[in-house]
């Protein structure tokens, strides 16, 4: 049933947001050079890794790292980086993502591939088992602002409690947040 919603939802999002996505596909390329879009290595269901789209918002000598793990990440940023991360614009591209079945709309956010810490913590908390999501319930209760044990609790919480409800809650707690830019840190 889940996919079932996820597939609908993205279908109508993708059509609502097509203004907003050839938008900021368009200021992408005319800010900065390189690749509008940008494909890093996830982790998605049981481990597996798969190619998730963002609008990108770091120039392209960017180390493939977290954010939180550049020494000063302002200075990767392009012109408009920080305004399509704070607003979460750069996200928009994993309605494919979810179109494909790698991820849902709710659920834990992917990992990087390198993340190793955080993927060891959630294989031992089988939070491994469900599909990564565009939102989640860590993102709504603290996003890049949460240290990694705190995130995988919380990943926890939504592995044992997964809901319609829930999921319709996360929603629209991401929507309070993105509006309110909360607990964006770059």
């Amino acid at each position: 049933m889940k996919r079932i919603v996820d597939l609908i939802l993205a279908l109508i999002a993708t059509a609502i947001l097509a203004l907003p996505l050839l938008l900021t596909a368009l200021c992408v390329k005319l800010t900065s050079r390189g690749p509008i879009v940008y494909w890093s290595n996830r982790v998605g269901k049981n481990n597996v890794i798969f190619k998730m789209p963002k609008f990108r918002s770091m120039k392209v000598d960017t180390p493939a790292v977290a954010t939180h793990l550049l020494s000063n990440p302002d200075q990767y940023l392009t012109p408009i980086g920080s305004f399509i991360r704070k607003s979460s614009l750069d996200e928009l591209p994993q309605l494919w993502s979810i179109l494909s079945g790698d991820m849902s709309f709710v659920g834990p956010r992917p990992a990087l591939y390198n993340q190793h810490d955080l993927i060891a913590l959630r294989t031992e908390k089988r939070v491994h088992t469900i599909a990564p999501g565009l939102t989640g319930w860590a993102q709504v209760n603290g996003r890049d602002e949460l240290p990694i044990p705190a995130k995988v609790a919380l990943d926890t919480y939504y592995l044992e409690h997964q809901s319609l409800w829930l999921d319709i809650r996360i929603l629209w707690m991401t929507f309070f947040k993105v509006v309110r830019r909360d607990g964006v840190a770059h």
